[in-house]
């Protein structure tokens, strides 16, 4: 490889899917542009103002609204929030704790119980396939 190679780069929606902020409530120098590697480095690294604050306060994007309640993005979807939510929205949420929000969480707590079993199958059936090979 050549030291003079172009620099990465990555569209504004890909930057903003890394930092995990919703690309519309980004500043529009951001969403217009495209996005260094060390441009995202650096953003990641010393986030200004308005990455902290949508960090925040939101409106979050999906993944991180699924990950804040704890359920899947299905989950989400399951449940009617197809939207962004900002952080208070996420927490009003959390305190009215509607039913569909606590089956999707049961289902995700099995879903984690299940990953963790097959994980441990795994990991014991090549433990016994690595002995049968020294053997």
């Amino acid at each position: 490889m050549s030291s003079d190679q172009n620099t990465q780069t990555m569209k504004p929606a890909t930057a903003a899917k890394k930092l995990g902020v919703y690309l519309e409530a980004t500043p529009a120098e951001f969403r217009e542009g495209v996005v260094s590697r060390g441009e995202l480095n650096a953003l990641q690294a010393d986030p200004p103002q308005w990455l902290r604050d949508l960090r925040a306060n939101g409106p979050h994007p999906r993944p991180v609204v699924a990950e804040k309640l704890g359920v899947s993005i299905a989950g989400l979807a399951r449940g009617g929030v197809t939207e962004p939510l900002t952080t208070e929205q996420i927490d009003a949420l959390k305190d009215e704790n509607p039913e569909w929000l606590q089956k999707e969480r049961a289902t995700q707590a099995e879903v984690r119980k299940e990953n963790v079993r097959v994980k441990k199958l795994h990991a014991e059936q090549a433990r016994k396939r690595e002995q049968r090979a020294q053997d």
